[in-house]
């Protein structure tokens, strides 16, 4: 068991409870979205995430760290990432303090983000130089987050920007890391969760 186990699953507990408060059918189903859309990506399960009643046919993702860059353009990009993200052993992420604010078209928000990563990916862009590599570490930082929807709830897409200032690199025990078969046995009874 990992120390961070019971953050990691928690890790949409303030959501759940904005969308306790939130009665516009639009805006609780593009939050749900949002809440699934994390769940299934970090239990590697991002097909899931992709299928047309969760994502438009073709998403744009726009990374923005370190002063640099990425735009993954359409379906096949956007599956090419998340591959890559597999293959490097990068998709165990999680927000650990969120505050969002939903509109009609998506919703907007800071988040503190945490993931292991292979050492290897620590550069000036993580999601630049997605690959494995080296030991496990903990990166957190800071970012911004702007995801579009489309009048069906579906995602559009996503925008992040790092606070590059925010980053910290911590040496965690072996012990410690979440590794992705544990993520995905972790997740999946949030996954299968049914959210009122």
């Amino acid at each position: 068991m990992s120390r961070y186990d019971h953050e990691f699953t928690t890790m949409f507990a303030g959501l759940e409870k904005q969308l306790e408060n939130t009665e516009n059918p639009r805006h609780r189903a593009i939050l749900k979205n949002y809440r699934l859309h994390g769940l299934l990506e970090v239990a590697g399960r991002y097909h899931e995430l992709l299928a047309p009643t969760m994502t438009v046919e073709e998403p744009v993702y726009r990374l923005h760290e370190g002063g640099q860059s990425l735009v993954i353009d359409g379906m096949a990009e956007v599956t090419a990432f998340y591959e890559s993200l597999v293959a490097a052993d990068a998709l165990v992420m999680w927000v650990a303090e969120q505050d969002i604010a939903v509109n009609d078209r998506g919703f907007s928000g800071e988040v503190v983000f945490r993931q292991f990563v292979p050492s290897a990916m620590l550069g000036e862009s993580v999601f630049g130089s997605v690959r494995s590599g080296g030991d496990v570490v903990l990166l957190q930082r800071t970012l911004a987050f702007v995801w579009p929807y489309d009048e069906h709830g579906r995602l559009i897409g996503e925008h992040v920007y790092e606070d590059g200032a925010s980053r910290q690199v911590t040496e965690v025990d072996p012990v410690d890391v979440i590794t992705a078969a544990r993520a995905a046995e972790l997740l999946a009874p949030e996954i299968a969760r049914e959210i009122p």
